[in-house]
């Protein structure tokens, strides 16, 4: 073999080495491609999780504000039920002397008491107190009254439901605070 094949070959083999080192370069940004793409989406993840924390974070802020802000317009309807608990028993007495006044036939002092009396509810009322509406002969409902006591019917027509209300019921706002205690006519 002469010089020049021997340089030919060399030169061949040579630019076969440089062209396999470029396919070789080539291949090795494409892997740092696909690094690159798996770093792009992990943190493409990362930013969706982090977000999802964020968003949930978010409801549930907004879910406090609004339950809190619910518990504090209860408290302000029923703030005030101690109180009104408390006068429950000063209405009963009230009741109770009008019905003696009306006995003993004193008008001047019937009227007197009686706006007093009137003048007290009004001013309840306006705070959000009412009375239970509960009538002899309507029907007993456990949800809304006490039953005291049974006592045998006087007529077939008032079995199961109201005879007596021996104490009436009143509601704040929507809320029950005394239940009408009554007597009802055994079935």
């Amino acid at each position: 073999m002469s010089k020049k094949q021997d340089k030919s070959k060399v030169t061949a083999q040579e630019e076969l080495d440089q062209m396999l080192e470029q396919e070789e370069v080539q291949v090795q940004p494409e892997e740092s491609a696909v690094e690159e793409e798996t770093e792009l989406e992990a943190a493409k993840r990362q930013a969706q999780e982090e977000k999802d924390k964020f968003l949930r974070l978010f409801a549930e802020f907004e879910n406090y504000k609004k339950r809190t802000g619910r518990e504090r317009l209860e408290l302000f309807k029923t703030a005030s039920q101690d109180v009104m608990v408390s006068m429950l028993p000063v209405l009963d007495d009230f009741d109770r002397a009008l019905k003696e006044i009306d006995r003993a036939e004193d008008d001047s002092l019937f009227e007197g008491v009686s706006l007093i009396h009137h003048k007290l509810v009004e001013t309840l009322k306006s705070k959000g107190l009412n009375p239970i509406e509960t009538e002899q002969g309507i029907t007993f409902d456990a949800d809304l009254h006490e039953a005291v006591t049974q006592i045998p019917a006087p007529t077939e027509d008032l079995k199961g439901k109201i005879i007596d209300v021996i104490e009436k019921g009143y509601t704040l706002g929507e809320k029950i605070i005394r239940y009408p205690k009554v007597v009802i006519g055994q079935q």
